[in-house]
């Protein structure tokens, strides 16, 4: 089968050169355009992006003209936005008049008839597609992906509330810089020190993981019933989101069962074999000083998320930390996979 036209909106920034990085030589999709803003436009992408990721920038990229964010930039099939929030509005709404929009912004998440799509977790809300153009009169449509703290908290909590069922959710994350991206948070703030506060970032976590794990009806997406308390902090990590987690369960159920069910976990990717999906959507580490994000954010190329000291507390909860590479499962990487399961079910 032939690949896929893709176009990345916001390709300069760091997830957009994750985006870039990802689809070189993709099997699925080619890029047709890198679009960004005034500033970008009509330079080469080497000369407008800042290349700040490990892998060496495409060598196809680099004399690559950049566009501006508009549908006239031709014919393609999917379009990968990681516009800021503000600007991403309107422009993917016009993109989507005629193509697959794969949105990381966090403009359209919470829409009534947008799915906001983990792979693994939840694939049965692209069912949303269908409703959103009849709604909106498009040919194409928009499904978002989650905020990077979301993904990786959904993604552990996935299994435990199909085995056990979900009451409470407190979490507190331990968050990188590569999150606020580039140039990111002034270096006189963060070195030798954690910030406390990041803007918007508890209410994305509090309010979006019960649409991800709510389920899929006549009546749209039923929000599941837990209560989910966030706090969140930034702390001098580049890459590798940390979050602690305390889990009051529907049933009882011990360590062993929950690692059990995280580790036995697996979804529609895994069973498709589609690209970008890892062996293994979560690994249990049995260490008492794992994970951490220097030694386990690359496992399954950043696209496993890594499990450990699950436990119980003395108010009978589960807890446990998880960690999740916010740049590539957190962001890009779930993007390309979101995109591989539409193109398998020949939504793009």
């Amino acid at each position: 089968m032939s690949k896929k036209k893709a176009v990345v909106l916001g390709a300069t920034g760091m997830v957009g050169q994750r985006f870039v990085d990802l689809l070189s030589d993709h099997p699925d999709f080619e890029v047709a355009a890198l679009c960004a803003s005034e500033r970008s436009a009509g330079k080469k992408f080497s000369e407008a992006s800042r290349w700040v990721i490990e892998n060496d920038m495409p060598d196809w990229a680099a004399d690559e003209k950049v566009l501006l964010c508009n549908p006239a930039v031709g014919d393609v099939d999917v379009c990968f936005s990681c516009l800021p929030g503000d600007l991403a509005g309107k422009t993917e709404e016009e993109f989507a008049k005629k193509w697959a929009v794969v949105s990381k912004a966090s403009a359209h998440r919470m829409e009534k008839d947008v799915p906001l799509i983990i792979p693994e977790v939840n694939p049965e809300h692209l069912g949303l597609i269908e409703r959103q153009r009849k709604n909106r009169n498009w040919e194409g449509f928009i499904s978002t992906d989650p905020n990077c703290s979301t993904t990786q908290m959904a993604i552990s909590l996935k299994p435990l509330a199909d085995s056990f069922g979900l009451k409470t959710v407190q979490v507190v994350t331990m968050q990188a810089l590569s999150g606020a991206g580039h140039p990111g948070v002034p270096s006189l703030d963060i070195v030798d020190n954690v910030i406390p506060f990041i803007g918007g970032e508890e209410d994305k976590m509090e309010t979006e993981a019960r649409k991800i794990l709510g389920s899929f009806g006549k009546g749209g997406i039923a929000e599941y019933p837990v209560e989910v308390s966030a706090q969140c902090n930034r702390v001098n990590v580049s890459e590798g989101h940390l979050e602690c987690l305390f889990v009051t369960l529907g049933k009882n159920a011990d360590e062993q069962q929950v690692m059990d069910a995280m580790e036995n976990f697996s979804g529609e990717p895994q069973k498709l074999k589609l690209h970008s999906a890892p062996k293994r959507v979560i690994r249990v580490r049995k260490e008492e000083n794992r994970p951490q994000p220097r030694l386990d954010r690359d496992e399954e190329n950043g696209m496993t998320v890594v499990v450990g000291r699950v436990r119980k507390d003395s108010a009978g909860r589960i807890k446990f930390l998880c960690l999740g590479h916010n740049t590539l499962r957190g962001a890009a990487g779930n993007g390309v996979l979101h995109a591989e399961l539409l193109k398998a079910r020949k939504l793009i």
